[in-house]
């Protein structure tokens, strides 16, 4: 599989650098700050999770898990740890350029966002509910405070944020939320909608039983209250 993703990722004009196992791989992603990560979770020295875990402590590089685990446990977990996409083998070629086309897109999408958003577009440039202790989006500096604390997401946790806050008092639909989330291909995976709620929840509000800001319309969708009066 390895040697095959090589050639073929080669052919298509991607400049690569393989790991042969997960200690070598967190070394080449330090050293060449890779703008997507193809990670197979059966890595020797250092399995697939343990490298997701620690590559997301420094870096927000997309990316996609290929596993021949089926199981929705193995998949929740590896998006719990930060993985974009998840993709069970065997899987076509063609398949996995789409999905290496969506992460890359998502990715530079955010970046272009992160550039114009000044508040000199119509739209405001900071999200808060909950009072000075509450929960701040600062849109213009891509920033998210919760209780005064400054909050670390992932791209595709503030992109979801992102989204619910620019709609907020509204409720938006699940089927919406993973297109503009994650694109037209994703409309069906609800795992992974229901997953970074979970992690945003974690992150932001200071009870997850009881919570504040990211709220669920049951058999519908998600929806953030509005914002606090300025």
């Amino acid at each position: 599989m390895r040697s095959f993703l090589l050639t073929q990722l080669k052919a298509r004009g991607f400049q690569l650098q393989a790991a042969r196992d997960g200690a070598q791989a967190i070394d080449i992603a330090a050293m060449f700050e890779p703008e997507i990560v193809l990670l197979d979770l059966s890595l020797p020295s250092l399995d697939g999770l343990t490298f997701l875990r620690r590559l997301r402590e420094w870096s927000s590089a997309p990316v996609i898990v290929l596993s021949a685990h089926q199981t929705e446990q193995i998949k929740i977990r590896a998006l719990d740890l930060g993985a974009d996409d998840y993709l069970t083998k065997p899987f076509s070629i063609n398949e996995l350029m789409a999905r290496i086309r969506v992460a890359l897109r998502r990715s530079e999408e955010t970046a272009r966002l992160r550039i114009s958003l000044t508040g000199e577009n119509g739209l405001k440039s900071t999200y808060r509910s909950g009072g000075e202790q509450g929960l701040l989006i600062n849109f213009a500096r891509r920033k998210v405070y919760s209780g005064g604390k400054e909050v670390h997401l992932t791209p595709i946790e503030y992109d979801l944020l992102c989204v619910l806050a620019r709609n907020a008092g509204k409720v938006v639909p699940r089927r919406e939320l993973l297109q503009q989330v994650w694109g037209p291909e994703y409309t069906k995976e609800n795992t992974y909608l229901r997953t970074f709620i979970r992690h945003l929840r974690r992150k932001l509000e200071p009870d997850r039983s009881q919570p504040r800001y990211l709220l669920n319309e049951l058999g519908v969708g998600y929806y953030m209250p509005p914002p606090d009066p300025q």
